[in-house]
């Protein structure tokens, strides 16, 4: 870089640098109508802001992005199976390359860790990870809603309520519970109860992670003198980490745990003594009494 260039490198920063302490002072404190308790309990149990759901009964903002998460996979899974599937060659294009990828991740976690019993469970790891990385990031598109006392306010992601993280959560644990079951019997229902925490763990791990997410961002929005470039990449940096961070995370243990419950038990083999060793034994002990 020549002295020209970092001469107008360090001018620019300079610049925008000026500009934003120049926003700062003159947008004073920011006049904000509610407490930052009040939002960060908003954030959390979502009592206030509550979206009216096609006219009948008013929910959280949580559960429309999850119905338009869900709606919009559904969509994209139909076209790429009567559009794109279809028209699949032997040298695959970088759309089919992508899919592939997709999909051999899967179904090579699910593969390594339950040899035995994997195609449903690569199928839901798939769905599982695809909908919490998809999920996750839907707060990024900041659609926008109205709440049922005409505010607006942006659709957050669908596990950032507990209802959403919980039913993930135990809906995982019902198919390690299923694969038990599958490769076990009734045996394999006693050895998934005893990980009886497991739901809870995954739950609050989904539900923990994308919150904290969510409270920062909501922190730094609120304050003016951080509210300035600085929400964009904490947002942005939160939400893709969150996303690809969970989305392996709850994948990865759901395979682990299928796998272990699923796993046949060995049983050993009776060992017969022959009659030989029988005899051998009874002379043995004869000539010990004499």
């Amino acid at each position: 870089m020549s002295k020209k260039q970092k001469r107008g490198f360090i001018i620019a920063v300079c610049v925008i640098l000026a500009a934003l302490l120049a926003g700062i002072f003159l947008t004073g404190s920011g006049g904000e109508e509610e407490s930052i308790r009040q939002v960060m309990k908003d954030a959390v149990l979502h009592e206030d802001n509550r979206v009216s759901f096609l006219g009948l009964k008013d929910v959280n903002p949580a559960d429309i992005s999850s119905c338009v998460v869900v709606g919009v996979l559904l969509l994209l899974a139909a076209l790429i199976r009567i559009f794109a599937i279809p028209r699949f060659k032997y040298v695959p294009g970088k759309f089919q390359l992508l899919i592939e990828e997709l999909v051999g991740m899967f179904d090579g976690m699910a593969k390594s860790n339950s040899p035995q019993r994997n195609k449903f469970l690569g199928a839901y790891i798939f769905a599982a990870g695809t909908y919490i990385f998809v999920g996750t990031i839907f707060e990024l598109f900041g659609l926008q809603v109205v709440t049922t006392d005409g505010l607006s306010i942006a659709l957050p992601a669908p596990l950032s309520d507990i209802n959403g993280a919980i039913a993930v959560g135990c809906f995982s644990y019902l198919v390690i519970l299923s694969g038990g079951i599958a490769g076990n019997g009734f045996k394999g229902v006693g050895k998934t109860l005893k990980d009886f925490s497991l739901p809870i763990s995954m739950s609050f791990r989904l539900f923990g992670a994308l919150l904290s997410g969510l409270l920062v961002t909501e922190l730094v929005y609120y304050y003016t003198a951080l509210s300035f470039v600085l929400p964009v990449i904490v947002g942005v940096l939160f939400t893709l980490l969150h996303a690809l961070i969970q989305s392996y995370v709850l994948t990865m243990l759901t395979a682990l745990f299928y796998g272990e419950v699923s796993e046949r038990a060995e049983e050993k083999p009776k060992t017969k003594k022959s009659k030989k060793l029988k005899a051998s034994q009874a002379d043995g002990a004869s000539q010990a009494a004499a």
